[in-house]
C-alpha cells in the first residue's frame, strides 16, 4: 500500500464499514436462505437442508459489501481532498500523454496497425471491426448534440435510418452508386435535423428527451407503413461501395494472396469499406475536434452550461441549437450510408429504440464532451459483447452492472473532458522595507 492510499484509508471507520457489510450480509442470508437451504427431494418428500450454501452467499455478501463499501469511502475522501487542496489548471493523463513528444509517432504506430490488419484478420474481425467504426462515428456525432451542447437526443437512430433509406431508395430504385449517394445522405439526415430543431427550440431537459423519443418513433413507424419503403420486407441487393467499376476480388485479390498472409475468405469489398469507413472515422474526429475548439463550440459549451445566462451573454441560442442538431445528424446520415452498403439488406427493425439507447450509451460511459472517451466507450460496448459471447446469457446483467459501477466510481466517463480551470489569485502588496 502506497503512502497516498494508505493516508487515504486512515480516515475510514473501519468498525462502522465492517457493522454494516456484517447486517447485509445476514439480511441477504435471510431473504436467500429459504430458497437455497431448504430443498424438497420429490422421491420420498424429504427435505434436503443445505447449510454449507447459506454460508457460502452470507461470505460472499459479506465480502462484496466491504470491497464496495471501501471503495465508496475512499472516493469520498478523494473528493474532500480535492475540494480542499488549492489546484491548479486540471491535467489528466491523457492529456499529458497526447501532450508529449512521441504523440505523433503513437498515432502514426495504431495508423500503421489498422490499415495492415485486414490484411492477416479473419473476414469476421473485419466486419466486427467495421461495425464497431461505424457507432464511432455515431458517438462522435451524438457527442456533439448531447455531450457539448447538453440536448438529450433520445430518438437520433432517426437520422441514422434516414442515412441507410437514402441510399437504399436511391440504389433500389434508380440504380444510384454509393459515392453520389454518400453525401446526399448526409445532406438529407442535415435537412431532417433542422426540421426536428426548429419545433423544439424552447425544450430542454425531460420534454425535449420525451419529443426525440416520439420524433424516432414516428420515422421507425412510417419506414414500418409507407409503400416505397417496401415496409417490414426491406429493401435488399444494395450495391457495396465500389472502385472505378473494378471487380476487387477478381483483379486485387489474386495478387494479394501471393504477397499478404490474406485469408482466401476475405471479401475484399469488405475491405474496402473497412478503408472507407477508417477515414470516415479520421475526418469526423478532426471535424468534431476543430468545431468543439471553434466559437461555435465554445456557444455549445456555454448552452449546456446555463442556456439563460448563455442568451444573456449575446450568444444565438436559436442558430447554437439548430447547427447542434444539424451537425449532430450530418454523422449519423453518413454512418448510416455507410452501414446500408455493409449489411445490403434493411428494413425498419435495424433501427429500434435500443439502437439510440446503445450510441448514447456509448457517449456516457466514454465521457461526454470527450472525443478519446467516445472511441474508447464504442470499442468496449461493440467488441466486447463479441469476445464474451460464451456469456450470452448474461450479456444484458453484465452490462447494466458496468453502467452501474461506472455512474457510482467516474460518473464522469471512462476518459472524462478536461476544461482548463484558472484560479484567481490576488496579488501580493509590495513590501514596505523595499519600496
Amino acid at each position: 500500500m502506497t503512502r497516498e492510499s494508505a493516508h487515504q484509508t486512515a480516515g475510514l471507520n473501519w468498525k462502522r464499514e465492517l457493522a454494516l457489510s456484517l447486517l447485509t450480509a445476514l439480511w441477504l442470508g435471510l431473504l436467500t436462505g429459504p430458497l437455497l437451504v431448504c430443498r424438497l427431494n420429490p422421491t420420498d418428500g424429504s427435505i434436503v437442508y443445505r447449510w454449507p450454501l447459506l454460508f457460502y452467499v452470507a461470505g460472499g455478501g459479506f465480502i462484496l459489501s466491504s470491497v464496495w463499501r471501501l471503495l465508496l469511502a475512499r472516493r469520498n475522501l478523494r473528493r474532500r481532498r480535492a475540494e480542499v487542496a488549492l489546484q491548479g489548471p486540471k491535467r489528466t493523463w491523457v492529456d499529458l500523454l497526447l501532450a508529449s513528444r512521441r504523440r505523433c509517432q503513437g498515432l502514426w504506430l495504431v495508423m500503421l496497425f489498422l490499415i495492415s490488419l485486414p490484411f492477416w484478420a479473419s473476414p469476421y474481425t473485419v466486419n466486427i471491426l467495421i461495425t464497431a467504426l461505424i457507432y464511432i462515428t455515431l458517438g462522435l456525432g451524438l457527442n456533439i448534440v448531447v455531450g457539448v451542447s447538453g440536448l438529450l437526443n433520445l430518438g437520433y437512430v432517426a437520422f441514422y435510418a434516414i442515412g441507410a433509406y437514402t441510399y437504399a431508395l436511391l440504389n433500389y430504385y434508380f440504380g444510384l452508386g454509393f459515392w453520389l449517394c454518400l453525401p446526399l445522405g448526409a445532406l438529407t439526415a442535415t435537412i431532417l435535423g433542422l426540421l426536428l430543431g426548429f419545433p423544439v427550440l424552447r425544450l430542454k431537459g425531460d420534454y425535449l428527451a420525451i419529443v426525440t423519443l416520439g420524433f424516432g418513433e414516428i420515422v421507425r413507424l412510417l419506414l414500418t407503413n409507407m409503400e416505397v419503403t417496401r415496409g417490414p420486407r426491406g429493401l435488399a441487393n444494395i450495391s457495396p461501395p465500389g472502385l472505378f467499376g473494378l471487380d476487387l476480388n477478381a483483379l486485387v485479390k489474386p495478387r494479394l494472396l501471393t504477397w499478404l498472409p490474406l485469408d482466401p475468405n476475405m471479401d475484399m469489398n469488405k475491405v474496402f469499406l473497412f478503408f472507407i469507413m477508417l477515414a470516415l472515422v479520421v475526418l469526423t474526429i478532426l471535424a468534431v475536434f476543430r468545431l468543439e475548439n471553434s466559437r461555435l463550440g465554445r456557444a455549445w459549451l456555454a448552452l449546456r452550461e446555463d442556456e439563460i445566462a448563455c442568451q444573456a451573454m449575446g450568444i444565438n441560442r436559436v442558430r447554437a441549437k439548430l447547427t447542434a442538431f444539424a451537425l449532430g445528424a450530418t454523422w449519423a446520415g453518413l454512418a448510416g450510408v455507410v452501414f446500408a452498403s455493409q449489411v445490403t439488406f434493411i428494413n425498419p427493425t435495424s433501427f429500434t429504440f435500443m439502437q439510440s439507447v446503445m450510441i448514447l450509451s456509448i457517449v456516457v460511459l466514454g465521457g461526454m464532451g470527450s472525443i478519446p472517451g467516445v472511441i474508447i466507450g464504442a470499442l468496449v460496448l461493440i467488441l466486447l459483447p463479441e469476445e464474451l459471447r460464451a456469456f450470452a446469457d448474461y450479456r444484458m446483467l453484465l452490462f447494466g452492472a458496468a453502467m452501474v459501477l461506472m455512474m457510482v466510481f467516474r460518473p464522469g466517463g471512462l476518459i472524462q473532458s478536461v476544461r482548463q480551470v484558472y484560479l484567481y489569485q490576488p496579488a501580493q502588496p509590495p513590501d514596505k522595507g523595499q519600496s
